[in-house]
């Protein structure tokens, strides 16, 4: 046998290996995997993956190594249990409701039952579905346990106090609080369909040596307003938020968050929250976790921040946070500390492409729901908040007429 013909066997055993092995794995593997691999995002740029390639990374955003790595968020084997409600006839079809949404989780409490719980486009109770912008509301409430801690003082701290890197910068007079409520006065540009916006560039931005990327970034930012004056949504400053929790607490977001409120409130399923490229959590986005767990945590603001009956909140934290403190460009809309107001007391965490967190404190009403719009918002195309919002309403007028004789 010449040489060539050896170079040939051994390339035909090798190839042979990597099919059977490939085989071997593929058989093992569960859909959820299947459908990431078949639809892998070649980018981190969320923004402008394929309808498809969302189906398949949403439920699994934490399975992409190759492009972003995350952080577990443990919880206990004391599981806060969900008890049935009876059945709740919202007067609509929600099958077609969700079809519409793309809906993949929707749970509805109210009194602390389920009153409602469907799934759509093959996800179920199993799995767990990234958060984006829900996880502001998170993190916002993690601020909130660092101050009952003692970590940090009061929202009226200025932020450059626990960042350092953002003294001499544009944040160096900010506060906390205009942190929270997203009124630093810092120019910034978050329009999701432009690949040159800020929330678009910010997340791959090289750091400076030695700094957490967020902070190299944002310290470069210019001021278009006095601190206090001017409402623009930045999910950068969420990012700053919880790099300030975690430099004032001295620990990662995703082992505060769990040992705070994850395990002691009971969380059904571990989440994990993702994290940027000088490994801190991404905390204005990217928690991934069941959407009866995303529910449970609706019972936790729900229930005034009280674990055991004991709060991890500071008193009057949860009423602060929701209370409006500011009118956002949104019309109808307030904003508090990284939660959206109404004007009937109701309140919301939101996400882009369809998560969020709906609550009605006079109906003790939660609402939890992840989906896969077309579109990142309504600012692109379509009306799908705008549904959303309306089924929101539909689902209070429901409960409403059982309470009338």
């Amino acid at each position: 046998m010449n040489t060539m013909d050896v170079k040939r066997k051994w390339i035909l055993i090798i190839l042979t290996l990597i099919l059977v092995g490939f085989t071997i794995f593929w058989g093992k593997a569960d859909p959820d995997l299947r459908k990431l691999i078949l639809n892998l995002p070649t980018n981190t740029d969320v923004l402008f993956w394929s309808t498809a390639q969302r189906d398949a990374a949403f439920r699994s955003m934490d399975r992409m190594p190759i492009l972003v790595k995350s952080r577990i968020i443990p919880t206990s084997k004391n599981i806060h249990h969900l008890p049935m409600g009876a059945p709740l006839d919202i007067g609509i079809d929600v099958a077609a409701y969700m079809k519409d949404q793309r809906t993949a989780g929707l749970i509805i409490l109210q009194d602390g039952k389920i009153r409602l719980e469907k799934y759509g486009l093959d996800f179920s109770s199993d799995g767990r579905w990234t958060s984006f912008s829900v996880a502001k509301s998170i993190t916002s409430t993690l601020v909130g346990v660092a101050i009952k801690d003692g970590f940090i003082k009061n929202v009226n701290d200025m932020v450059s106090e626990y960042i350092p890197d953002l003294k001499g910068s544009v944040y160096d007079h900010v506060t906390i609080k205009q942190l929270l409520t997203m009124t630093s006065g810092v120019k910034w540009n978050e329009d999701y369909g432009d690949p040159q916006s800020d929330v678009a560039k910010f997340n791959n931005h090289k750091a400076e040596p030695g700094m957490d990327a967020t902070v190299s970034y944002m310290r470069n930012l210019m001021r278009e307003a006095s601190p206090g004056a001017k409402w623009v949504y930045k999910t950068g400053e969420t990012n700053l938020i919880g790099v300030l929790v975690s430099s004032a607490s001295k620990q990662n977001l995703s082992t505060y968050l769990s040992d705070k409120i994850w395990q002691p409130f009971g969380m059904e399923m571990d989440a994990s929250w993702l994290l940027g490229d000088t490994g801190h959590e991404i905390s204005g986005c990217c928690i991934q976790a069941s959407t009866r767990d995303f529910a449970r945590f609706g019972l936790f603001i729900m229930g005034d921040g009280f674990i055991d009956g004991k709060s991890v909140l500071p008193e009057g934290w949860v009423e602060d946070a929701t209370f409006t403190h500011v009118i956002t460009d949104e019309v109808g809309y307030g904003y508090g500390y990284q939660w959206w107001t109404l004007n009937d007391g109701a309140f919301s965490a939101r996400g882009i492409f369809g998560q969020g967190i709906f609550f009605d404190p006079k109906s003790n009403l939660i609402i939890a729901s992840n989906s896969n719009w077309p579109q990142a918002s309504d600012a692109q195309g379509g009306d799908h908040a705008r549904k959303r919002l309306a089924f929101y309403r539909q689902v209070q007028k429901a409960i409403d007429r059982e309470g009338k004789p």
